[in-house]
């Protein structure tokens, strides 16, 4: 998989930590010493034996050499500390943005092809959601001809009554990619603290859930999921600042803002220009129009009787179900649909854990 830079602040180097300097010198002082002594014509017995006694732990190093080496070293990684804008960083905290150093990977989409078949696998599964992967599908074919790495879609938002499938499509979507996805249920997140983190100060100061997950996998561009953004709520600092969800995603959904966005624990420089996102809602009511204008609103309606009957056989051949209960289960929803009853996908999987349930009961004698 190709390479983005991904941590754009420069990072304090390990070479440059004050034991390695120490260790380097001092393998250079002993490589210098051997030096001398072929230049001086020592024979190799005795160089031999001079180098045993040299490297006796009591005979290393003048005690003199030492205080100057360690004071070298001391000098020269201040000077580098003054460089990074990481200092304040504790030794776990600089561990943790090490993995990342030399870039973070991309999954890529290297054929319009391979971007066909996962339209096509998600117009099969969801074909009421034949708008929402349209646009996936359209953008990923813009971004591989424009020559971009990853694949990368534009942000978007399924508003639709609940239970229609709006995070399985975007569940499924993310295992068609490649890439690892991230959840968020908006209702249970404390502001946007779970999503971009909080800054040091704050009695639950540490990183968000994106920037763990993408420093976790070295990965540049997962899917981020966000369940019911309408419900988010918001937090009041002491000092009357708000911190709400759809604040801190507005840095993020745009690509000059994201391609330098500073986290807030880190305080560091990353690129998050290739995350993509998929925001679900029930209702567009409450949602900030700076939001809705860095997204593409997708209206998702329920599935038609013909949608549920399609969806029914194929779970149950998925999960091996007898005919008759297939059968049975169709039957009862075709009188719910003209009972005039609203059927939602949910209905129809408890309907069919239901029926898993009524083959794998055990046979009684």
């Amino acid at each position: 998989m190709p390479k983005i830079r991904f941590i754009l602040s420069k990072q304090p180097d390990p070479a440059l930590e004050e034991v390695a300097i120490i260790k380097r010198l001092e393998e250079f002082y002993t490589a210098l010493q051997d030096k001398r002594q072929i230049s001086d014509g020592i024979p190799q017995e005795e160089r031999a034996a001079h180098n045993e006694l040299w490297r006796y732990p009591q005979n290393e190093l003048p005690k003199a050499l030492e205080i100057r080496i360690r004071r070298w070293a001391q000098k020269i990684h201040r000077h580098h500390l003054k460089e990074v804008e990481t200092t304040r960083l504790s030794i776990e905290d600089r561990s943790t943005l090490e993995g990342c150093r030399n870039g973070a990977e991309i999954f890529d989409l290297r054929s319009k092809h391979r971007i066909d078949e996962i339209a096509a696998a998600l117009h099969a599964e969801f074909p009421w959601l034949a708008e929402a992967t349209t646009h996936v599908w359209r953008s990923l074919h813009q971004n591989l001809t424009g020559g971009m790495p990853g694949a990368r879609f534009a942000p978007i938002l399924l508003d639709g009554p609940p239970g229609v499938g709006k995070s399985a499509w975007a569940r499924r979507l993310a295992q068609l990619l490649g890439t690892p996805d991230m959840i968020l249920d908006a209702t249970g997140e404390n502001a946007s603290f779970g999503l971009v983190g909080s800054q040091r100060g704050w009695s639950s100061a540490g990183p968000g859930r994106l920037i763990r997950l993408m420093l976790m996998r070295q990965i540049a561009n997962p899917l981020v999921i966000i369940d019911e953004i309408e419900k988010s709520g918001s937090v009041m600092s002491d000092k009357g600042r708000s911190f709400s969800l759809p604040n801190a995603l507005l840095p993020l959904l745009e690509d000059l803002t994201a391609s330098r966005w500073t986290c807030p624990y880190f305080q560091t420089q990353f690129n998050m220009s290739f995350v993509n996102w998929v925001f679900t809602s029930n209702s567009q009511r409450g949602l900030p129009e700076p939001l809705l204008s860095r997204i593409r609103v997708v209206s998702v309606p329920s599935p038609t009787q013909g949608q549920i009957n399609d969806l029914v056989l194929r779970e149950s051949a998925k999960r091996q179900l007898s005919p008759s209960i297939t059968a049975a289960i169709t039957t009862a929803l075709a009188g719910a649909f003209e009972a005039g009853q609203q059927i939602n996908i949910r209905s129809v999987k408890r309907m069919l854990d239901l029926g898993s349930d009524q083959k794998n009961r055990p046979v009684l004698h």
